[in-house]
């Protein structure tokens, strides 16, 4: 039966006791166990990221004008991501709501782009098996075909295998950087090679490596091009909420061009309000993730945020060498945050099992699109 609103008020206090009661089942991501769903920075960050965020809780995105802090900070939060991604002059951004909507916004933008060039429909858009699903929620709502492309036996996106798939209706490619799933950067020079020669739009999903691959590489780590260094690249999105440990939800995405953007935007003008210019598809945004962000990238700053990406790294090479001691294989050779591992002979999944009784939460993984082996993913 549907629980019904209460005919009277209760006091906070007894809320919040009964609020913490109920968490007392959650997952418990301040011991450090939990992989995907929190990324923690630390206490201190989290008291920056709540502060910054209340400050302008009640604060709406969606009025500029009426809100100009908002805008600025918005502003220069998007300025220091096209810093950090070595954008060009002239590349543009806009802070989302996560991940999913910086896709779904990028998918829009080459969707309208590609019938401004009198490309003909239906669109498809061509993209490695280890890309992430949100590709296919943004190709369900705009009736664009999928075509998912096995991955190399290195876990890598196949150029070869995705160009045979591109024709003339291929509104976008998409590479990773990292792939959910293994945390590998994929062959981002050789698909933005490919996507000038067959004048495809590519976008990089950088949505979990995009505010820490910068700090591992000025930590010293060789990392293949993945950003818009590759001239290629039109579009990239980076979430800022994962390891850029701002709070939820904040994303980034980003254009080489306004010429680009300027597909994303939504411009409405027929209705008794007047016209009504918003930049993503959400109106209302929360002042609060626009102001958290801006506090926790000030508040770190570069040399704050490379102390805590090495000591990511430094994690996760040390779960490499320990699962590598005990029998596991790592797939492929991850260089930022997310590590994959399996098992030729051990039941992954009641490893998992007993991974998640002792506190751990993580994922499961298919290495393959034909798999019969799967992995465990950490982060």
């Amino acid at each position: 039966m549907t629980q019904g609103m209460p005919e009277h008020g209760t006091a906070f206090s007894v809320l919040k006791t009964e609020m913490i009661e109920r968490g007392r089942g959650d997952v418990q991501w301040r011991d450090g166990k939990t992989a995907v769903y929190v990324f923690n920075a630390g206490e201190d960050v989290t008291e920056v990221q709540k502060q910054g965020y209340l400050l302008y809780l009640s604060e709406n995105g969606l009025g500029p004008a009426a809100f100009p802090s908002l805008k600025k900070m918005e502003a220069e939060v998007v300025g220091m991501g096209l810093s950090l991604l070595h954008a060009p002059d002239g590349a543009v951004g806009h802070m989302t709501s996560g991940g999913t909507d910086s896709i779904t916004m990028a998918v829009k933008a080459a969707r309208d782009y590609a019938r401004a060039q009198g490309q003909p429909e239906p669109f498809n858009l061509v993209l490695p098996y280890s890309a992430h699903p949100a590709f296919d929620k943004a190709a369900a709502l705009m009736s664009i075909e999928i075509r998912r492309v096995a991955t190399r036996p290195d876990y890598l996106a196949d150029v070869r295998a995705m160009a045979d798939q591109i024709d003339d209706s291929t509104l976008m490619m998409v590479g990773s950087a990292p792939s959910f799933p293994y945390g590998l950067i994929d062959p981002i020079a050789a698909l933005g090679e490919l996507a000038a020669a067959r004048n495809v739009w590519l976008h990089v999903d950088a949505c979990v490596g995009g505010y820490i691959a910068p700090f591992v590489e000025m930590n010293g780590v060789d990392l293949p091009p993945w950003d818009f260094r590759v001239s290629g690249v039109g579009s990239l999105s980076a979430d800022l909420h994962k390891y850029g440990y701002c709070a939820k939800g904040a994303s980034t995405i980003f254009y080489r061009s306004e010429a680009l953007r300027d597909h994303m935007i939504f411009d409405q003008k027929d209705w008794p309000a007047g016209r009504m210019v918003t930049p993503t598809l959400a109106g209302t945004r929360p002042g609060g993730a626009i102001s958290s962000a801006w506090a926790v990238m000030h508040y770190l700053g570069i040399e704050g945020y490379r102390k805590k990406q090495q000591s990511v790294t430094r994690a996760r090479a040390r779960i490499e060498a320990g699962v590598a001691e005990l029998g596991f294989e790592v797939l492929g050779t991850p260089k930022l945050g997310i590590m994959a591992f399996s098992h030729p002979e051990l039941d992954i999944f009641a490893l998992y099992k007993r991974l998640f009784e002792r506190g751990w939460v993580t994922s499961l993984v298919h290495p393959t699109e034909s798999a019969t082996l799967n992995a465990v993913t950490f982060s």
